[in-house]
């Protein structure tokens, strides 16, 4: 057994759901394992990680307009706005979704869904940096 750990960062232009799994994918290539358990950890208060629909660009926009409507923006709506209007909100979002994800390697692939992908979803409305811890425990 084997476990190897790294991090990606992600840059993030705004809002959304940004597609990371070719390059966690890219990762994992690199790693010969081929039968294990990655783990994803997304070390954000204001983003977090979804598994979704990878094909109709549809699905993502419908899962944006969902959460601003569940957790919106509001100048009078929140105590915590040190950052802006978009700071509670986020956290609202990220503590709706998740900040990890636990993905099975099997044959030295993702067990991800035909029409499965990774996202990161970017809670702010300005760029970011976000850091994805990784760990992959395997043979």
């Amino acid at each position: 057994m084997r476990q190897v750990t790294s991090s990606i960062t992600v840059r993030t232009p705004r809002q959304g759901l940004f597609d990371v799994t070719d390059r966690i994918v890219g990762w994992l290539d690199g790693q010969g394992i081929g039968e294990g358990l990655l783990t994803i950890f997304c070390r954000h208060s204001s983003a977090s990680l979804l598994i979704q629909e990878n094909a109709a660009p549809e699905a993502r926009e419908d899962l944006e307009r969902y959460f601003a409507r569940i957790a919106p923006e509001s100048d009078t709506a929140y105590a915590h706005d040190d950052e802006g209007p978009d700071d509670m909100p986020a956290h609202l979002r990220a503590a709706l979704t998740q900040v990890h994800l636990a993905i099975p390697l099997i044959g030295a692939r993702l067990a991800l869904g035909t029409w499965q992908g990774i996202y990161l979803f970017e809670h702010r409305r300005r760029p970011h940096e976000r850091e994805l811890a990784l760990h992959l425990l395997g043979e």
